[in-house]
C-alpha cells in the first residue's frame, strides 16, 4: 500500500504484470519475436539494466536524407493520360545514424534500438537520436512548401520534380542528401542540378541566341530541348541511362522563346521584335543580354528621341499627335512595323500623313505607299491629305476602269488610296508591287485571320507596315492576333500557340500572368491614347438612356410574337441543343428588336403607331427648335426609312447615308456645310467609322447595338477634335423589351481580362437556356 513516483513517465499496463508474478515466462521459441517486439520498445524509451543479455548505447552524428520513390500504383484517376506526365513520386524523410537508418516518426522516441543476435545471445544496439536535428530538418523543408506528414508526401511527377529543380542546391546547402531508392523502380531517375545557360547578342536584323543546356555533367543540345518543350515532352534518357525530367518553370520561363525564335544559317535567332522577351529574360535572370543603348530606347517610348516634322508639312500636331509621329519614326528606324490605337477622334489620320510626307522627302524613298480602309473612308483621306500634305501625289485606285500596269502606274503616285474589296479583289495584281508603306485603317476590318481579306493583305509586300485601329480587340485576343501578326510577322507566335498559351487562358481563366506577359510583348508596337488623357479640351459629353412606353398596338403585336419565338426557340433547344438552334435564336431576337422599334419594319400592313418613333420625333422637333445639328444612327435601314417618312411628311431636310449610297461625299458635305441640312440620318455599320462630323452636336441611337463599341464608334464621328459645343448623346430603348434585357445581360456576359467586347455572333453562341427564358421570359 505505496505509492511510488517514477522519475520518467512509464506505461503502467507493461509493468502490470510484474505486479501479481514473480516472473514471466518466455518460451525459447518465440523470444527473439519477444525481444525484437517488447524488449527493444523498453529499452529504446527507458533506462534498461539487464543481465543475461547486453545493451550498448552509441551515439553518432546524424544525416538527413529524402528519399524519393516511383509509385507502381498511379492514381485511378490518371489511368488513361500519359504516364510520363502524372505518375506519382512518394517522398519519405529518414535519418542515418552511422550504418543505421530510421524513417522519421512524429512520435519519435529518444533511441532507436536495433537487435543483433550475438553467440546464442542478444545484443541491444541503443542508438541515441538526435531530435533537435531531425525536427530542423523537417521544419526547413515544411518551409520549403514540402508539407511532410509522419515524414512522407506523395506528390504528381511534374510537381516533384519542379520541387526538386527549385529545392535541390538548398538541400544541398543544409546537408540533406536526395537519393531515388531503386526497390521495384521502373526508371532511375536524374536528380541533380539542371541549368540553362543563355546568352543573347544583338546583331543587324535579329538577337544571335548562344545556349548550353547542362543536367549534372551531361550538356544536352538546345535545338532538341526546344523539340522536347514544344513537343510537351517532359522526359528524355541520358546517356548514363537515367531519365531527366525538364523542370516545369522551364515550359513557363522558355516556352515563348522557343516558339518564337528561328534559325538563319545554322544559328537560333531571335527577331528584334520581340525586344520585350528578351528585356523580361533579362530581368528574370534566365539569360544574359547584349544590345546596343539605342534598341534600350524602345522598351520605353516615352523617352524616343523627338525628331523634327517634315518641312512641307502644312498642319499642326497636337503635343500627343507629335509624340505618335515620334514613335512611328522610331518603329521605322529598327523596320517594326506598329499599330495607333488612339481613340477615335484624336487624329490618326493627320499622324499618319506626317510620317508619310517625311518619306517623301527623305532622299532614297521611291516606291509609292499604299492605304486601306473602308470604302466610307476614301474621300475623307483624299481630304485630310490636300489639306496637310498638299505636295503628295495622291490616286484614288477604286474605279472600275482602274489601271492593272501597276508597276508604272503607281510609280507617279507617293500615295496609293485603296478599299478593303478593290483589295481583295486586285490581290493577284497588288502583289507584284514592292511598296513603301502598307498602312490599313480600320484594320480590324482583319481582325478574322481566316477571312479573305486577312489572307489577301498578307500577301502584300512592303518596307514597313502599319495599321490604324480604335478598336484593336472587338471581341476576342485573336483579333489582336491577326493585327499584329499583319505588321510584325511572328510577333506572337503561330495561331494554335497564341490560342494555346494567351488566349485561352486570358479569356476562359482570366490569368491575369498571362495577361501582363501578352502586355509586354505587344508593348513597344501598341501605341494608345484615350480622350480622356490628351484632349482635355474636347467639351463634356452628356448620355442619356431614354425609356419609351411602346403604343397598344405596337404591345400587343410584340407579346404575340414573343411568345411565338418563345415556344419556337426552347422546342428547337430541347431538341436539337442550343448549338444548332443559332438561325432561329437570331431570327427571333432580330424580329423581336425591330418590332420594339416599330412594327412596320416587320408587317407592312400595320396601321398603329410606335412608342419609340412618337419620341423620336419629340426630341428631334425640340433639338431642331433651338438649332441644333443632329446624327440619327439606326443597325436597320428599314428603320431609316420609317424616320425618312417622318421628316418628308415634317418637310425636314436631311442628309442621308447607307451602304447603298453612291456619292458619300456629297451627302457628308451637305451636312457639315449646309445650314439649312440639320439632320443626318446614317445606317451604324456605314456611317460609325472615319467620318467627322463634328458640326453635329446631338447624336440619336435609335436601337441598342449588341457590341457599344459600334455605338462609340458612332457616336464619335461627333465627339472628336474640332468639336466645339457638348455632345448630346439620346439611346432610344423601348421599356419591357428584349432592347432592355439584352443590355443588362450584355454586361453579365462581357468580362474579359483584357475588357473585351463581344460582336453579335460571338454573343449568341455565349447564351445558356438560363439566358434565353430571362431574354424571352
Amino acid at each position: 500500500n505505496h505509492v511510488y513516483h517514477f522519475k520518467q513517465a512509464i506505461d503502467g499496463v507493461k509493468l502490470k504484470p510484474f505486479l501479481h508474478k514473480k516472473f514471466i515466462l518466455v518460451p525459447k521459441k518465440v523470444e527473439k519475436t519477444y525481444y525484437e517486439k517488447f524488449v527493444t520498445q523498453i529499452v529504446a524509451a527507458y533506462k534498461v539494466h539487464a543481465q543475461g543479455f547486453e545493451i550498448k548505447e552509441e551515439k553518432y552524428l546524424p544525416k538527413a536524407i529524402l528519399t524519393i520513390s516511383e509509385l507502381n500504383d498511379v492514381n485511378p484517376a490518371y489511368k488513361n493520360v500519359d504516364p510520363e506526365t502524372y505518375s506519382q513520386i512518394h517522398f519519405k524523410l529518414v535519418f542515418e545514424y552511422n550504418k543505421f537508418r530510421f524513417p522519421f516518426d512524429e512520435k519519435r522516441l529518444l533511441a532507436r534500438v536495433e537487435l543483433e543476435e550475438k553467440d546464442d545471445s542478444y545484443l541491444f544496439h541503443k542508438i541515441l537520436r538526435d531530435g533537435h536535428f531531425e525536427d530542423s530538418k523537417l521544419d526547413l523543408l515544411r518551409e520549403l512548401s514540402l508539407e511532410l506528414k509522419n515524414g512522407a508526401i506523395i506528390l504528381d511527377k511534374k510537381e516533384a520534380f519542379s520541387w526538386i529543380n527549385k529545392h535541390g542546391e538548398v538541400l544541398k546547402e543544409n546537408e540533406i542528401e536526395l537519393v531515388q531508392t531503386h526497390e521495384n523502380a521502373k526508371k532511375r531517375y536524374f536528380i541533380g542540378a539542371s541549368r540553362i545557360n543563355l546568352e543573347l547578342k544583338e546583331s543587324k536584323d535579329w538577337f544571335d541566341i548562344y545556349a548550353k543546356v547542362f543536367f549534372g555533367d551531361y550538356e544536352i543540345s538546345f535545338i532538341k530541348l526546344r523539340k522536347w518543350i514544344l513537343a510537351g515532352k517532359r522526359e528524355f534518357i541520358l546517356p548514363n541511362g537515367e531519365t531527366a525530367v525538364i523542370p516545369e518553370e522551364w515550359f513557363a520561363q522558355y516556352s515563348e522563346l522557343f516558339d518564337f525564335m528561328d534559325t538563319h544559317e545554322g544559328q537560333n535567332v531571335l527577331k528584334k521584335h520581340h525586344l520585350l522577351l528578351v528585356n523580361n529574360l533579362h530581368k528574370d535572370n534566365l539569360a544574359t543580354v547584349m544590345m546596343s543603348n539605342k534598341l534600350k530606347k524602345l522598351q520605353d517610348f516615352d523617352h524616343i528621341e523627338d525628331y523634327p516634322l517634315p518641312e512641307n508639312f502644312k498642319g499642326e500636331l497636337r503635343p500627343y499627335q507629335k509624340a505618335g509621329y515620334n514613335w512611328m519614326r522610331f518603329l521605322q528606324e529598327y523596320h517594326f512595323g506598329g499599330c495607333l490605337a488612339d481613340d477615335m477622334g484624336l487624329g490618326k489620320t493627320i499622324q499618319t500623313l506626317s510620317i508619310l510626307q517625311q518619306q517623301k522627302e527623305l532622299a532614297g524613298t521611291h516606291y509609292a505607299n499604299l492605304l486601306i480602309m473602308p470604302t466610307s473612308l476614301l474621300y475623307n483621306w483624299e481630304m485630310e491629305a490636300k489639306k496637310f500634305t498638299p505636295d503628295l501625289k495622291v490616286l484614288v485606285y477604286t474605279t472600275t476602269e482602274r489601271n492593272k500596269n501597276i508597276n508604272e502606274y503607281f510609280s507617279d503616285y507617293d500615295v496609293v488610296l485603296t478599299s478593303y474589296g478593290i483589295a481583295r479583289i486586285d490581290i493577284e495584281i497588288l502583289k507584284t508591287y514592292h511598296f513603301n508603306y502598307i498602312i490599313l485603317d480600320e484594320s480590324q476590318a482583319i481582325k478574322n485571320p481566316t477571312s479573305h481579306i486577312s489572307r489577301a493583305v498578307r500577301q502584300l509586300r512592303s518596307t514597313f507596315r502599319l495599321i490604324l485601329t480604335g478598336t484593336p480587340i472587338e471581341n476576342t485576343t485573336l483579333d489582336l492576333w491577326s493585327q499584329l501578326s499583319f505588321v510584325n510577322t511572328g510577333l506572337l507566335g503561330s495561331q494554335s500557340f497564341f490560342k494555346n498559351e494567351y488566349q485561352y487562358p486570358i479569356e476562359k481563366k482570366h490569368d491575369v500572368a498571362k495577361t501582363k506577359r501578352l502586355h509586354s510583348i505587344i508593348k513597344p508596337f501598341i501605341l494608345r491614347r484615350t480622350k480622356s488623357q490628351v484632349a482635355k479640351e474636347l467639351p463634356e459629353k452628356i448620355e442619356n438612356i431614354h425609356l419609351s412606353i411602346m403604343s397598344e398596338e405596337q404591345e400587343k403585336v410584340y407579346e404575340e410574337e414573343k411568345s411565338y419565338y418563345r415556344n419556337q426557340i426552347l422546342e428547337h433547344i430541347e431538341t436539337k441543343g442550343i448549338a444548332k438552334s443559332q438561325i432561329i435564336l437570331l431570327q427571333g431576337l432580330v424580329k423581336l428588336r425591330q418590332i420594339a422599334n416599330h412594327p412596320l419594319m416587320v408587317d407592312e400592313k400595320y396601321e398603329g403607331d410606335s412608342g419609340k418613333l412618337r419620341d423620336v420625333k419629340h426630341r428631334l422637333v425640340s433639338a431642331l427648335s433651338k438649332n441644333h445639328k443632329i446624327l440619327v444612327f439606326s443597325q436597320f435601314v428599314k428603320h431609316l426609312t420609317i424616320i425618312r417618312k417622318m421628316l418628308d411628311e415634317l418637310e425636314i431636310p436631311y442628309a442621308y447615308l447607307d451602304g447603298s449610297t453612291k456619292n458619300r461625299r456629297g451627302e457628308v458635305d451637305k451636312f457639315q456645310n449646309n445650314e439649312e441640312i440639320k439632320v443626318f440620318l446614317l445606317s451604324i455599320k456605314t456611317g460609325g467609322v472615319g467620318l467627322n462630323l463634328t458640326a453635329a452636336d446631338y447624336v440619336f441611337i435609335l436601337d441598342p447595338w449588341w457590341n457599344p463599341a459600334v455605338e462609340m464608334q458612332a457616336i464619335d464621328r461627333a465627339h472628336r477634335i474640332g468639336q466645339e459645343n457638348k455632345v448630346f448623346i439620346y439611346k432610344f430603348i423601348s421599356k419591357n423589351t428584349i432592347e432592355e434585357k439584352i443590355l443588362a445581360l450584355q454586361k453579365e456576359k462581357t468580362r474579359l481580362v483584357t475588357d473585351l467586347i463581344t460582336t453579335e455572333a460571338s454573343f449568341f453562341k455565349n447564351l445558356s437556356k438560363a439566358d434565353i427564358d430571362e431574354l424571352l421570359g
